[in-house]
């Protein structure tokens, strides 16, 4: 009896980590306009964004090709079915690109990130905004 516990408990932990890691946010993208994330401009290029704690809020933002890579706060968000598709959002305002969320295949939640000053700033003087999608793969 003590062994069959002792095999469930270590099968609940593998399930567990399997689930943890399967959240964690760890992507990669080429993307091909210069964008901002809260306050901080990122040139355009290939980047690979990653959470750096377990429960996601901090994520990496890394410039493969330029030693260019900062933090930021994210928080979750949510969709109704899971997502088809591993995507970076960004809100367009004019020439200004926004990085909004990032989604990845399979998961019904994603990470969402705060509106910057500049944002903000440019929709209160009631600059159209559009969603643009860059595509993004899923690394390990």
């Amino acid at each position: 009896m003590n062994n069959l516990r002792s095999v469930l408990f270590a099968l609940i932990v593998l399930l567990m980590a399997t689930a943890a890691q399967a959240q964690q946010t760890n992507v990669k993208a080429e993307i091909p306009f210069d964008f901002v994330v809260g306050d901080r401009a990122y040139p355009a290029g290939e980047y690979v964004l990653k959470s750096m704690t377990t429960n996601d809020i901090v994520i990496r933002i890394d410039n493969t090709q330029e030693a260019v890579a900062g933090n930021t706060l994210s928080s979750t968000c949510r969709g109704i079915t899971p997502s088809a598709t591993t995507e970076l959002v960004f809100h367009g305002i004019g020439d200004h690109f926004f990085l909004h969320q990032i989604w990845t295949e399979g998961n019904l939640t994603g990470r969402e990130f705060s509106k910057s000053r500049e944002e903000v700033q440019l929709a209160q003087n009631h600059e159209k905004t559009e969603l643009v999608i860059v595509a993004a793969n899923i690394t390990r």
